[in-house]
């Protein structure tokens, strides 16, 4: 009886090692035989039973093995499919910058995403981020949960079912639409659906609704089909539009005098230097949508629109309906 006790609490030792690697502290024996009352030879032979275990189990944990230190003494769990302590803190701030979620919702991942950090890094994480949580400022939400409805949005598009959708508009009027949901997109604080609207006379024109303004759905038992041509490719389009707003498609030219080139260059996948003269530099880019008249036109002075002629003359009849509310 007393063999198998004191076997017990051997494996519930080893197991908690186990976790507490999982969670990136680093194990040492000398340190963990004053917590446990065990000798460091005990704490030794629990390791090495944790090695051996992750060395006959290679596939099941993704090559995980316990590596040794010689400058701190301790062992550390190497895991090619977890997350780092400052890879969780890059993430964090990520998520706090996006303020994309509601508080509760933040919160609630936030916790999760410090339960994988040790106890040490986890009151550095809070300290890093106690400050932004404090002033957190989520995006008006017309949804519950935006996450719950990113959740059903998938299911909806991996299996083609139609969906009518209850959305607030932009100016606030309640509209409902029934449409083909496609594919789901972030960006500058929002979550997009990109869908078609089910009985639209132009079915090749996606239609974006922000995730957050759908505040009901109903899953209809039909199934729908996309032809080749409505298939969304996310990549290109997040390279080409700017704020997920709709219009057309078209290569751009202007000239630019700021401080910061690549800042441009950063926002504007797509876009090239083709010249520099005087500290002008001349860019081209292709663009989709209306999103770009409203970057460009907040850089001001620095940027001049040159090509095509007409996205010229918007530039200009916007730029003359500023100046006349001033």
């Amino acid at each position: 009886m007393y063999q198998d006790n004191e076997k017990s609490i051997k494996t519930d030792r080893v197991m908690e090692l186990f976790f507490r690697a999982m969670k990136g502290e680093s194990l040492s024996a000398q340190q963990l035989s004053y917590e446990y009352n065990v000798s460091a030879r005990s704490i030794t032979r629990d390791i090495n039973s944790l090695k051996n275990f992750l060395a006959e189990h290679r596939e099941l944990f993704e090559n995980a093995e316990l590596e040794y230190s010689s400058s701190n003494h301790c062992y550390t769990l190497k895991m090619d499919n977890f997350l780092s302590n400052k890879e969780l803190l890059s993430i964090t701030k990520v998520l706090i910058g996006s303020r994309a979620f509601n508080n509760q919702d933040l919160l609630e991942i936030i916790k999760k995403l410090k339960n994988n950090t040790t106890v040490a890094d986890r009151e550095k994480l809070e300290n890093l981020i106690r400050k932004e949580l404090y002033h957190y400022n989520e995006i008006g939400c017309d949804c519950q949960s935006v996450i719950d409805n990113i959740w059903k949005l998938t299911d909806c598009i991996e299996n083609k079912s139609l969906i009518t959708i209850t959305y607030n508009r932009m100016d606030r009027k309640q509209v409902k639409r029934k449409i083909k949901p496609v594919s789901i997109m972030f960006s500058e604080y929002y979550f997009y659906l990109i869908a078609y609207v089910s009985d639209s006379k132009d079915s090749t024109v996606p239609i974006y609704f922000r995730v957050d303004r759908i505040v009901d759905m109903t899953i209809h038992r039909e199934n729908f089909s996309i032809t080749r041509e409505q298939s969304i490719d996310e990549g290109m389009l997040r390279q080409k539009s700017q704020f997920m707003w709709p219009g057309p498609e078209r290569r751009i030219r202007f000239e630019f005098t700021g401080p910061s080139v690549q800042a441009i260059l950063d926002k504007i996948p797509t876009a090239k230097i083709v010249d520099r003269q005087d500290g002008t530099y001349i860019i081209e880019a292709e663009v989709f949508g209306a999103g770009i008249k409203m970057f460009l036109l907040s850089q001001g002075a620095w940027v001049k629109v040159i090509a095509p002629s007409e996205f010229v003359e918007e530039m200009k009849k916007e730029i003359q309906k500023m100046q006349s509310l001033y």
